[in-house]
């Protein structure tokens, strides 16, 4: 699964703004709006950082400086919520507490559970929030990452540890267990996609129809930019040189991308990524460099983009066309890439 707290910089602008896996592109004005103001906010959060763009009428007064404070406090209840850099997190005392005791959880750490169990199912365990053991050996959670690579029993052990069955939920009641002792979750692969999906409801609850909201790469997008244009993304490219692969136009909806190329570290000349294989316990080998998810929700395109990562380019596709998915891969071929879509992503793709 992916792993990590970070994403690659990005450029900022008023016309373009680089995110790690896609490219957010504020199309140049053909017909200029002069009653609409791009409004821009943000900072840090998740061990990453977060951009808000606002397109309102220029009449219309926004006190920024709350919104800004309003959004901030937001994520920083998310953060205290799902990190497991924070030792006094709510997901840390979930990872630390004993096997078999019903555990009462806030509402949207269970709103989170629940969609991880879901797609650890569609994808026979692909995608699981349990590798937290898994991810800390192999050097990209909390833990040091090792000067020596793990060992097979090293290894076998800490799958030991790892299964999403093993966490039991009781949503009506907002309640978890731990069936198994040292169970430990890891949301780095779906927490920044549901921090995206609450900035969203807050700005809807204000009656902002036209923005953009990004975090680490995760980004969530209605209406138009102050050109009064439809929000375009590009995803970009992991082949050095070039900027984008494609430009789509997702209308009302997420785009979320994960991929091996920003977060791995090398031993001997063989790279280790990010995305571990819960099954085989080891950082995934396949050939898939990318791959981008459309969704409706920043969280499950988040979720679905990890879980199409680890199972690679032919079982990925399979599940992606099986949920009727809109999904555009970028896979190792040679010295380059070959692209593989759904005809639902093909549909989004701007010529």
């Amino acid at each position: 699964m992916k792993t990590g707290a970070g994403k690659s910089s990005r450029r900022n602008g008023d016309l373009f703004l680089a995110l790690w896996g896609v490219l957010l592109v504020l199309v140049s004005c053909h017909s200029p709006r002069p009653d609409l103001r791009l409004y821009s906010l943000g900072g840090s959060t998740m061990g990453t950082i977060y951009s808000v763009k606002i397109a309102a009428p220029a009449a219309q007064t926004i006190e920024t400086d709350l919104l800004q404070r309003e959004i901030d406090a937001l994520l920083k209840d998310i953060n205290q919520v799902m990190s497991t850099y924070i030792p006094d997190s709510e997901l840390s005392r979930l990872n630390q507490a004993l096997a078999g005791v019903w555990l009462p959880v806030s509402h949207d750490l269970m709103m989170v559970l629940m969609a991880a169990q879901r797609i650890s199912e569609l994808s026979g365990g692909a995608f699981d929030i349990t590798i937290g053991p898994l991810v800390n050996l192999w050097g990209f959670g909390p833990e040091v990452r090792p000067e020596v690579l793990p060992d097979s029993l090293e290894i076998i052990a800490r799958q030991g540890l790892v299964g999403y069955k093993n966490l039991l939920l009781r949503p009506a009641s907002l309640e978890v267990m731990k069936a198994v002792s040292g169970i430990s979750c890891d949301l780095s692969a779906i927490a920044k996609g549901y921090g995206v999906d609450r900035v969203v409801e807050f700005l809807e609850s204000k009656n902002f129809d036209h923005y953009m909201v990004e975090i680490g790469g995760e980004v969530r997008v209605r209406g138009c930019n102050a050109a009064a244009l439809p929000w375009r993304i590009g995803i970009s490219s992991p082949q050095a040189g070039k900027a984008i692969q494609k430009v789509i136009a997702p209308g009302r909806a997420s785009v979320a991308t994960s991929g091996d190329y920003r977060n791995y570290y090398e031993r001997d000349g063989v790279r280790y990524s990010h995305t571990i294989d819960p099954l085989s316990g080891r950082p995934v080998t396949h050939k898939l460099a990318s791959v981008s998810v459309v969704h409706a929700s920043c969280m499950m395109a988040d979720a679905y983009a990890t879980a199409l990562d680890v199972l690679g380019p032919v079982k990925g596709l399979r599940l992606a066309e099986q949920e009727s998915l809109a999904v555009f891969m970028l896979v190792r071929e040679g010295s380059g890439f070959r692209e593989a879509s759904t005809p639902s992503f093909d549909a989004l793709v701007q010529k």
